[in-house]
């Protein structure tokens, strides 16, 4: 059972359509530093200028000009929260779960929901975190705190929170990216700082609202990337009240990938987790961080 992601960047949410349809209206640890190249070459070598923050893009990784030179003029023929590329679901067998919490920073969207948080520890519950790259600027000795901590993987949620399309499309009444070169400035901008901050490349992305193109989901492949979507919505982008979101964790099947917000303290996500992670360990219910994406979107 899967329902639409929401944007969880805002005072409030919107309502969305089911699987892959339209929206409906540590302290920091150093390492290599990664941000536009426009005329560099396919390949970046060390050191490289890559990204508009400034940062340098890791050995061998394609620049902005190769991504351009490779995807430009080839229309994107999906668009959606579910494509080919993407990963939604387990592949493990057995009674499984993944949870998954955006940070999607900006304006409504910076804040830090401590009490989701000490209730995962407090269970011992893994979790990937997809943070914002205006989230993370916002909450530094935050991030640096989930960042030390090995039950929580830190993932790409983009530098601006934009939905990824190759085409200009919008979502909820966010714009997307415009075109190639935009989508590799959303997704290598904070892929740089976070591997700045981390000492290692994240290896997940999740576009702001979730939605993508093919084409895109493919650039962020090139990007030694994988996009990933969601089985479960867990918590209507910070919108349902803790019961609903407890009976959206009780009723996920065993495999889904569950997704959920951080920004959001006082919502009803923090305490409707609270409420349904006993009754699932209980059940028998194992929780997974994320396994290693297959090669290639």
């Amino acid at each position: 059972m899967a329902i639409g992601a929401l944007t969880g960047c805002a005072a409030h949410g919107s309502s969305a359509s089911g699987r892959g349809g339209q929206p409906i209206p540590a302290p920091a640890r150093g390492g290599p530093r990664i941000g536009a190249d426009p005329g560099g070459p396919t390949m970046v070598p060390a050191g490289a200028p890559a990204t508009p923050g400034g940062l340098s893009m890791a050995p061998g990784t394609p620049s902005r000009a190769a991504i351009v030179a490779r995807y430009e003029g080839l229309l994107p023929h999906a668009w959606g929260l579910h494509l080919p590329g993407m990963m939604d679901t387990l592949p493990m067998g057995g009674r499984t779960l993944a949870l998954t919490f955006d940070a999607c920073g900006g304006p409504g969207g910076g804040g830090y929901d401590h009490g989701l948080v000490t209730t995962l520890r407090r269970y011992a519950v893994p979790a990937t975190l997809f943070l914002n790259a205006r989230w993370i600027d916002a909450n530094r000795p935050v991030f640096a705190d989930l960042a030390a901590d090995p039950l929580f993987e830190i993932a790409n949620h983009g530098t601006r929170h934009r939905p990824l399309s190759t085409s200009g499309r919008s979502a909820y009444g966010i714009a997307g990216t415009r075109d190639c070169g935009e989508v590799f400035d959303e997704v290598a901008g904070n892929h740089a700082k976070l591997t700045a901050l981390l000492g290692a490349p994240p290896r997940l992305f999740r576009p702001g609202t979730a939605f993508c193109d093919d084409v895109a989901v493919r650039i962020v492949g090139d990007l030694a990337e994988t996009v990933v979507a969601f089985a479960v919505n867990g918590d209507g982008g910070a919108t349902f009240t803790p019961a609903q979101v407890s009976t959206a964790l009780l009723t996920a099947p065993p495999g889904s990938i569950v997704i959920g917000h951080m920004n959001h303290p006082g919502r009803g996500t923090a305490r409707g987790v609270a409420a349904a992670l006993p009754r699932l360990l209980n059940a028998g219910f194992r929780f997974v961080h994320l396994p290693a994406p297959p090669h290639g979107p």
